[in-house]
């Protein structure tokens, strides 16, 4: 059954106004071929449940929500996949980071990216939520599945941890570039 000239624009309006903002949050955590893949993704499950879409404010963290879970269902593909060349092959496959976490790390903001790095899954990805993608605390309690105390605590834990890890980070790394212990 085709789709309803209402449903049809519903989608319009809500891919023409967040797919930038899907994308970028795809390309903060996947590959660029994976990020294609998973927006994709995104707005395909959009299209499906096109009812199920809340409007106004609540479209933006709904949508995060359903990248995330895109995100985390590639990314799971994807250790899967590395574990099954593992298998196949005699040598051990290594780790290797995204191009933008090369350049990431490259640039000034290593020390940064390093204590994102020593936090948990949960924590880098209540930081990315707030920092990268400019959610509230509300909307982050939407994407997390929380209430807004909770995603409230759970940014301010997170932060706390970050400020913690950069602090610890910064004084390690200027050690032993002045060839002191860390």
């Amino acid at each position: 059954m085709p789709p309803s000239p209402s449903a049809d624009a519903k989608f319009r309006r809500i891919f023409d106004a967040h797919l930038e903002v899907v994308q970028r949050y795809c390309v903060r955590r996947l590959s660029t071929a994976d990020a294609n893949d998973a927006v994709s993704e995104v707005f395909l499950t959009v299209w499906r449940r096109i009812d199920d879409v809340p409007s106004g404010e609540e479209t933006l963290p709904w949508l995060i929500g359903v990248a995330r879970n895109t995100v985390r269902n590639v990314q799971r593909a994807g250790r899967r996949a590395l574990r099954l060349a593992a298998k196949a092959q005699t040598g051990a496959i290594g780790h290797v980071p995204s191009p933008e976490m090369q350049v990431v790390r490259a640039a000034e903001y290593e020390d940064v990216a390093n204590a994102l790095d020593s936090l948990s899954p949960d924590d880098q990805e209540v930081i990315r939520l707030r920092a990268w993608e400019e959610l509230t605390a509300p909307q982050i309690a939407v994407v997390l599945g929380c209430s807004e105390a909770a995603a409230a605590k759970k940014v301010s834990r997170a932060t706390s941890r970050l400020t913690k890890a950069v602090e610890r980070n910064t004084v390690r790394s200027r050690a032993i570039r002045k060839g002191g212990d860390a």
